[in-house]
């Protein structure tokens, strides 16, 4: 399942369960994934009416577009079943989770896909732990 990944989420977050949605993409912005023009930076999902929106995603303009290109930063709507949307619009709303993307791939079908994440944010003294231990564990490996 190679793909684009949010490599900071899991730095920043405590990852609690995720989920497959699809997204609803424009053609110019499905190339622009497919040469790999995509930024996590700030992105994080959120509910409007019951349906369930990527917010801040930066997907580059086609250069190769013209007139046809999109907004880089424009809402898009993630695409999951009714009873997902109601179970992630329950877990949602308990104090301290938000939906953060993880990684954007194409299916074996060709659809493109986001991996999303229901976390908890970590404190600045977890990172700094989880950090020591990774620094730890890369010094025994080269030995």
């Amino acid at each position: 399942m190679a793909g684009l990944e949010n490599r900071k989420a899991r730095h920043d977050y405590e990852i609690l369960e995720t989920f497959e949605a699809g997204l609803a993409l424009k053609g110019t912005e499905v190339k622009s994934i497919r040469a790999g023009q995509v930024d996590f930076t700030g992105t994080f999902a959120r509910f409007q009416n019951g349906e369930l929106f990527l917010e801040n995603l930066y997907i580059a303009p086609y250069e190769k577009g013209g007139y046809t290109n999109h907004d880089p930063r424009r809402l898009r709507k993630l695409l999951l079943h009714r009873h997902e949307l109601d179970k992630l619009k329950a877990r949602v709303e308990q104090k301290g989770l938000t939906l953060v993307p993880l990684k954007i791939y194409f299916n074996e079908r060709g659809k493109a896909k986001l991996l999303l994440a229901l976390a908890r944010g970590k404190r600045a003294y977890q990172k700094k732990a989880e950090d020591k231990k990774q620094a730890v564990r890369r010094a025994l490996e080269s030995w």
